[in-house]
């Protein structure tokens, strides 16, 4: 069966305990904060994550070498760069099935303030890089599927009301006050009605809470599994896998 809930569940407790160990032994080792960080991101954390994703896969019949989560099973050309890594791609007989992308920010609110706006960056350009090498036959015959999943730590920071940064122009009204949590929910609900991705999942979790919460209807875990199993549904059609 496909991945459920409490699937789900299961692995953003392991997600945690991935990254808290690792970041144990980086305390250990007496690493800097740099070096902490890149310990943190050496352990894979999202593994458990990536594992859960590739079950709507498996469980359809397509085969495990079709699904990649490491390099260079995960490299897709872009067109305003070479190429470029995501975390999951499932490709079989010639078609990029989906490509998803995993994401997490949390920690100290200087962290979260700055990662915030590197991520929304980075989920724009991926998305509209793939969609414009699939313009220019680079990415098989059928248009990409792109799944987008991102974990918020839920902390006192990423919990507190903020105020937009002053600039020479105002900041639209709609995100005075909002929590870095609330910024991420308007945000992941935006690239679902702006079709820049097929399907996103905003989960809001914790070491001590996993959870999750999911803040964002339109991007919680159920209309993302919904939108997984409606690109498998379309590709049995068509004869795959």
């Amino acid at each position: 069966m496909p991945p459920n809930r409490a699937d789900l569940e299961l692995a953003l407790a392991a997600y945690w305990k991935t990254k808290d160990r690792q970041a144990a032994t980086a305390r250990l080792l007496g690493s800097t904060a740099e070096g902490a960080a890149k310990a943190v991101r050496g352990a894979r954390h999202f593994t458990p994550i990536a594992a859960l994703l590739a079950r709507f896969f498996l469980d359809a019949g397509y085969p495990a070498a079709s699904i990649g989560a490491g390099r260079p099973h995960v490299v897709l050309p872009g067109v305003f760069r070479p190429t470029k890594q995501w975390d999951l791609v499932v490709i079989h007989r010639g078609v990029l099935v989906a490509a998803i992308e995993l994401k997490g920010i949390g920690g100290s609110e200087k962290s979260i303030g700055k990662n915030y706006n590197n991520r929304v960056e980075e989920a724009l350009g991926n998305s509209l890089d793939i969609d414009r090498a699939h313009d220019a036959a680079l990415t098989g015959p059928e248009k990409p599927w792109l799944g987008y999943f991102f974990v918020m730590q839920d902390t006192t920071s990423s919990r507190a009301p903020k105020r937009p940064m002053n600039g020479i122009l105002p900041a639209h009204s709609v995100w005075r006050e909002l929590s870095h949590q609330e910024r991420f929910s308007l945000t992941a609900e935006r690239l679902v009605n702006e079709k820049l991705y097929d399907a996103v999942c905003y989960v809001v979790s914790s070491s001590a809470d996993p959870g999750p919460r999911e803040p964002c209807a339109p991007a919680d875990w159920r209309h993302f599994s919904a939108a997984v199993q409606a690109r498998i549904n379309y590709l049995a059609n068509l004869g795959y896998p």
